[in-house]
């Protein structure tokens, strides 16, 4: 005979709802059912190449970062992609005497970054995408992104049209040393149409260009300044973003892209991941976040003084940067991360 039916008035769901719960029992159930997915190709290192010494020398203010030899950057170039990472962004520290008032050791084909360059293509050619840093501040003897100029007010400012063929030549100076990718990070406004001109004017129209799009002028940079000598004495608010301000990163987000962005970026990360989603809703290139010095240091300083667990403190926090809509992510911590993730 069949069953009796169940009389819909003697039914009580429980409650609370277990069903949550339920897909949270296992770590197989946990994995079956993320909705985030982290993995090695999503990492971006950043690294260092410095002028005048022999050894690789570790930064204070960044445990566990080096700025390197042309030899110990390969080495660690080597590691990094033997634990899944694909690319790596290069920054270059010259010789204090080698900084002059435009960066002109930056489009230098001697220069130590685009040296470094060079040697990471010829020792890797396709097989890791090389990036590379594209401002002046590494390079100017004042430390700031760009040109300076007195303004009609007696005030040193930095001269945006200026600065715009500096970027050109640096550029085009990087693609020359065989990067793939050029990474505007000065915040200049045109500097993407600039650029792109003339790549496209010299030949190098299949490097691509990460722009820097949402930088904001933020104190969370402080051990990068460590780790390129920077010259810099003041500060950058008047060509970068102002953190108390949302809607404009939507807006240079789109300057970028009509110029002929490749990719945009947002940096710091973690104090921007309510900017980062606002962007990747919107953007129809992929979105880069930078893990910035700060956060890196904050996260070793901690871990290291076992006030947290440091190493699922660096998967947490980048599987955040992740969720809020990233698609890549440069991190400080990316070989160790990508390792993690094998």
């Amino acid at each position: 005979m069949p069953a009796t039916p169940p009389d819909p008035q003697n039914y009580h769901p429980q409650e609370p709802s277990r069903r949550p719960r339920r897909l949270r029992s296992t770590p197989a159930m946990r994995e079956l059912v993320a909705e985030t997915a982290l993995r090695p190709a999503d990492l971006i290192l950043p690294m260092f190449i410095a002028d005048g010494i022999t050894e690789p020398r570790e930064i204070n203010s960044m445990p566990g970062v080096y700025q390197h030899t042309t030899d110990s950057l390969l080495r660690a170039a080597h590691e990094a992609l033997d634990a899944g990472v694909r690319c790596v962004d290069l920054f270059g520290v010259p010789l204090p005497e080698d900084k002059d008032a435009t960066g002109s050791a930056a489009w230098n084909p001697e220069g130590v970054l685009n040296r470094g360059v060079q040697a990471l293509r010829a020792e890797f050619g396709d097989d890791l995408l090389v990036m590379a840093d594209t401002c002046l501040d590494e390079f100017t003897d004042h430390g700031h992104c760009g040109v300076l100029r007195t303004d009609r007010h007696g005030a040193t400012i930095v001269d945006n049209d200026a600065t715009l063929p500096c970027y050109q030549a640096m550029a085009v100076a990087q693609a020359q040393a065989g990067a793939h990718i050029v990474s505007p990070s000065g915040m200049m406004d045109g500097q993407i149409a600039a650029i792109r001109e003339a790549l496209d004017e010299g030949g190098y129209q299949d490097v691509a260009i990460m722009a820097y799009s949402a930088k904001y002028a933020s104190a969370f940079f402080g051990p990068f300044r460590e780790a390129v000598g920077s010259s810099l004495n003041g500060d950058r608010r008047a060509y970068q973003q102002d953190p108390a301000n949302a809607r404009e990163s939507l807006l240079e987000v789109e300057l970028d892209i009509a110029e002929g962005a490749d990719f945009v970026m947002v940096k710091p990360a973690l104090p921007y991941l309510d900017i980062l989603h606002r962007v990747a809703q919107t953007s129809p290139v992929p979105v880069a976040a930078y893990q910035v010095s700060g956060e890196y240091a904050m996260i070793q300083a901690a871990g290291q003084r076992g006030w947290v667990d440091g190493q699922q403190v660096m998967m947490e926090s980048l599987l955040s940067i992740k969720r809020a809509g990233a698609n890549q992510i440069l991190t400080y911590f990316a070989t160790e991360a990508a390792r993690l993730l094998r």
